[in-house]
């Protein structure tokens, strides 16, 4: 069996779960889900990042120790993606032992290297995306991600020699050209490694919270070094060969705009160094904004993912996510951008097509499904959606692979539409038409799988199909011609009542 790795970024627990980190995970569920009904064994991997200062601030803030912080906030994102039906395999949190053993065979393994070396550090440092930056990244004397200012930091540091690594990772991705989603992004990042790279500080000796260096217990792990490594640590690096060799090299990392000079520069160079292999694939996303700002704590501007739910239901909150925005540009959310694509997507599209099928069926077929035609207009329709879809979902592109299914939601209605068969008498012509739309309608469930999986087996199972959608493999599944006659179909209760604003 085939396997395929996929990680989320790991999230910071000084602020609550928000729409933002919502967005990227319910892409990396979509995308675990999809290469489940590939076959392929898949690890999906998110978590939550707990060390550094701003957590630290953070915990001095609220007046208790910074490991009680963490473990008070972490478990809201375990419930979070709990709530919104997140099968991650894993969940990593920076505290735990584990992750300590991992990282701090990596840095031994880049110090061995000859690659850290203790210097002293003078620069701009913001505490918000823990990040240094020197004065042409500055927006005036403001991080250019926070529009807050910088501090002025001096002190001795471990560097991580990341300047000897650009023509090393040059080559890498000349020779892995589709390692990086979009194909703008590698430009990106092979624009910004030519322009040279600079040695990046890896400790911090006035900081206490974080992981001791193995070769210098008066300075701690700096927050990428450590965040970083949880990619090889939640999969045995440092413990157990056998299961990181399964897993490594992860397939695809999960990772916003932000954060791609960390992701696709920084951590292919410690590998590198530390002997491992870099990893196979990245895919950038964009922002989720709210009113054209990236959302956050800092600007105050944070949406609560668990109040939509309450609002739009499971299914449509994720398929609103995933289909709003081509993954790799930001979105901009509304409130109205989301009741206007449930209606008319969902209420009105995919909703309308179960419920008008199900009630032809039951007036007309006896409530017992009809067989497909093999020469049916709706096949090539249906093998061009499928061809989209698989082609989409490879590239990372939920929103694409979704307007492909829709085009075979709306051929169907048409279809429909063009025969009338609610006004036709029962027989072998209403019966081909039915057949035809229930194909349709069990290809189209599945493709809707990833996206919105209750309302996948929900319609499943109202078209007599049996068995759990999860357990089919496609593309076999998704050939015209698998809707067995005789079913049982049931109409049920709406699938998307329509809402106002």
């Amino acid at each position: 069996m085939s396997r395929f790795y996929l990680t989320t970024p790991i999230y910071y627990v000084n602020a609550q779960p928000h729409l933002g980190h919502a967005y990227t995970t319910i892409v990396g569920d979509a995308l675990a889900r999809w290469h489940r009904l590939l076959g392929e064994e898949v690890h999906f991997l998110t978590g939550t990042d707990e060390h550094g200062l701003k957590i630290q601030q953070a915990a001095d803030a609220a007046g208790i120790p910074p490991q009680q912080f963490a473990d008070n906030i972490a478990p809201l994102f375990v419930k979070a993606w709990e709530r919104l039906d997140i099968t991650n395999t894993d969940f990593i949190r920076t505290t735990e032992q584990r992750h300590r053993i991992g990282v701090q065979k990596l840095l031994q393994a880049c110090f061995d290297a000859g690659d850290i070396e203790l210097d002293v550090y003078r620069g701009m440092y913001c505490v918000a995306c823990e990040a240094y930056y020197t004065a042409d990244d500055l927006d005036g004397d403001n991080c250019p991600i926070h529009k807050r200012p910088v501090e002025h930091v001096e002190e001795e540091n471990y560097f991580f020699r990341l300047s000897r690594f650009g023509d090393r990772l040059l080559d890498w991705y000349a020779n892995h050209p589709d390692a990086i989603v979009p194909e703008h992004r590698l430009n990106e990042v092979t624009s910004f490694i030519k322009q040279g790279l600079h040695d990046f500080s890896v400790s911090r000796k006035t900081l206490t919270w974080g992981i001791p260096l193995p070769f210098d217990e008066s300075h701690v792990a700096y927050v990428w070094f450590d965040a970083l490594a949880n990619y090889i640590t939640a999969i045995g690096y440092g413990a157990n060969d056998t299961t990181f060799n399964k897993w490594w090299p992860v397939n695809r990392h999960l990772i916003g705009k932000d954060i791609i000079r960390f992701h696709c520069i920084y951590w292919p160079a410690m590998l590198m160094s530390a002997g491992i292999e870099p990893p196979s694939g990245y895919a950038v996303g964009g922002w989720l904004l709210v009113g054209g700002e990236k959302m956050s704590k800092t600007s105050g501007n944070v949406v609560n993912p668990l109040d939509l739910i309450d609002e739009i239901g499971l299914d449509g909150f994720r398929y609103y996510v995933l289909a709003d925005t081509a993954y790799g540009n930001d979105g901009d959310f509304t409130y109205e951008g989301l009741i206007a694509r449930y209606n008319s997507d969902l209420a009105n599209n995919l909703g309308n097509l179960a419920a008008r099928v199900a009630t032809v069926v039951g007036k007309k077929c006896d409530g017992r499904g009809t067989a497909p035609s093999p020469s049916s207009a709706l096949a090539p329709i249906s093998s061009q959606t499928v061809a989209d879809a698989v082609e989409q979902w490879q590239r990372v592109q939920p929103s694409r692979a979704l307007e492909a299914t829709w085009q075979l939601i709306r051929a169907t209605n048409a279809h429909l539409e063009q025969h009338e068969p609610w006004k036709a008498e029962p027989g072998a012509g209403v019966d081909a038409v039915m057949g035809d739309a229930l194909e349709a309608l069990r290809i189209i469930t599945i493709l809707v799988y990833p996206a919105m999986p209750d309302t996948a087996r929900e319609i499943w199972s109202r078209i007599g199909m049996t068995g759990d959608i999860a357990d089919v493999r496609v593309p076999d599944a998704l050939q015209w011609g698998g809707y067995t006659a005789g079913a049982t179909v049931t109409k049920g209760d709406p699938l998307f009542p329509r809402r106002t604003v």
